[in-house]
């Protein structure tokens, strides 16, 4: 047993007598008559003990308490059982004081049990709903929340003795979790062993030169698994060569990085190189946190779309079918955290300019800017027609109530190639548009006839799916790819940062480098 067990043990016994005395208040004492003392009022003390709890979590509490009948919970058993919940916060990017501090807490026997279940009770609502709220640290969020009973769930826990079971069953249990679970422990120990060397800025590695930095990259690749142990101690002995093993190595860093995958070692890749394995790990467990906000059974057919890494998956029966390369919003035009279910696709369709982007880029440039974009004004409004060079591209996909959000084509094909993708007006341009819509359409071959049709004539037709489909914007800038490995993208919406200041976490993320010239003629939504 290790110096922390045998504290908490202490004070787990020390918990349990208080309980034990507590539980004295309903168990009368035999007094010789007429002297008798009048009842405790249970409720009273323990109403007493609660208002002295933090605000949020007093309702819990309170709850809890009614289940209960007002009487001290916390038995020896149940508080070991606790021990052993606390001992597993780590997995979720937490350290067990966050929440529970038995010393103390057996240091003030008379409160010992309220403070107990209002700690169990904040661990609870962090795991099943996340410890900050969404709408708080993004300036739009609108998504399905988890929801969860803690009060009942907690009092049916200890009735039953399935404490570790409930509390194991609150944080999402799908694979995106659980694995970027393990990758957060897996990074906290390559933190606390000292992480990897620091990569020191400067020029441009090419391939095939020398360079000094190469045994610290070495050494930063083997660490994070991108280069195997024996690989890096045959190429370290090989000297300062970057050649072809340590430049496919590299290629796979900058993949998993969503940088490009050239092997040329420039100002992005050193940058995300100059990353500390302990602002990694906090980085994931920034992404735990924003899992925990999500519901925990999304639509088994639905569309995700990363906007951190630019990224849409299509998922039909609850598995991954379909992926491609999107354009979200510019740092300034950010792309929401929006879930909205999908309307209808519309082939052809014209584009309804937005009075700001109309205002702002469009107008000003004059009628023969509108004239040679295929764009006129009706009643006020900027609307350009379908074609081939129109903004919306061939196909639409529009959401419901999505603040006129929606996915659609796009004539610049040229930004799907490059790594930083945020460059539109917040709307997803999505690559290969057209097949992806067809997609969607073939269950039903009437409804994908009318959308060939409309394609061939370059009629603008709506057509409804005819079936539930959600749409999720997300932002994650820590997941688990398809290669089982922690993928990581740049905070270019700088929601890291915000999150990390309300969680009370430092973390130090790299700066974004953008790999392409902004386009001024793309208007587009």
């Amino acid at each position: 047993m290790n110096r922390r067990q045998l504290t908490i043990g202490v004070a787990t016994t020390a918990l349990a007598a208080a309980g034990q005395a507590q539980a004295q208040f309903r168990r009368p004492q035999a007094r010789p008559a007429p002297a008798q003392s009048a009842p405790v009022d249970h409720r009273a003390v323990l109403t007493e003990q609660l208002s002295r709890l933090p605000a949020d979590v007093q309702n819990d509490v309170r709850m809890f308490y009614d289940l209960n009948g007002w009487r001290p919970v916390w038995s020896a058993e149940r508080l070991n059982a606790l021990t052993l919940v606390a001992r597993k916060t780590d997995a979720h990017g937490f350290a067990p004081t966050d929440f529970f501090d038995f010393v103390g807490l057996a240091a003030d026997p008379a409160s010992a049990d309220v403070r107990t279940t209002a700690a169990a009770m904040t661990y609870a609502r962090a795991l099943a709903e996340g410890r900050v709220r969404p709408e708080t640290v993004e300036e739009l969020w609108e998504m399905d929340k988890n929801r969860v009973d803690l009060p009942t769930g907690l009092s049916n826990a200890l009735a039953t003795g399935q404490l570790v079971g409930w509390f194991d069953g609150l944080p999402p249990t799908d694979i995106g979790y659980t694995n970027l679970s393990a990758g957060y422990l897996r990074y906290r120990r390559l933190a606390r062993e000292g992480g990897w060397p620091t990569f020191a800025p400067g020029g441009s590695i090419e391939p095939n030169t020398s360079d000094s930095r190469i045994p610290s990259l070495i050494r930063r690749l083997v660490a994070e698994g991108d280069l195997t142990a024996s690989a890096g101690a045959r190429l370290t002995a090989e000297g300062l060569n970057y050649g072809d093993e340590l430049q496919t190595a590299v290629r796979g860093f900058q993949s998993r990085h969503g940088l490009l995958a050239d092997g040329r070692i420039g100002p992005a890749t050193q940058r995300s190189l100059g990353a500390s394995a302990e602002d990694r790990a906090r980085q994931i467990a920034l992404n735990l946190e924003r899992r925990r906000w999500l519901k925990r059974t999304p639509s088994p057919e639905r569309i995700e779309v990363n906007t951190a890494a630019a990224i849409m998956v299509y998922w039909k029966d609850g598995r991954p079918v379909h992926s491609n390369r999107v354009v979200v919003g510019t740092p300034e035009n950010q792309t929401p955290s929006l879930e909205k279910p999908f309307a209808s696709v519309v082939a052809n369709p014209p584009w309804y300019v937005p009075a700001g982007i109309a205002r702002r880029e469009i107008l000003p440039r004059g009628p023969a800017y509108l004239a040679a974009n295929n764009m006129y004004l009706s009643n006020g409004q900027v609307i350009q027609r379908a074609g081939p060079t129109a903004a919306l591209g061939y196909v639409k996909f529009e959401l419901r109530d999505s603040y006129a959000i929606f996915l659609h084509d796009t004539p610049g094909k040229a930004a799907f190639n490059l790594a930083m993708r945020q460059r539109s007006h917040g709307c997803v341009r999505v690559q290969g548009a057209v097949e992806f819509a067809r997609l969607l359409l073939s269950p039903n071959s009437d409804l994908l006839g009318q959308f060939d049709t409309a394609q061939n004539t370059r009629e603008t037709k709506r057509i409804q799916v005819g079936r539930e489909i959600d749409v999720r914007l997300l932002y994650w800038t820590a997941f688990v790819d398809g290669q089982q490995r922690v993928a990581f993208r740049e905070d270019v919406y700088k929601r890291d940062q915000k999150l990390a200041e309300a969680l009370g976490i430092a973390v130090s993320l790299p700066d974004v480098v953008a790999d392409g010239p902004t386009d001024a003629d793309d208007v587009g939504p």
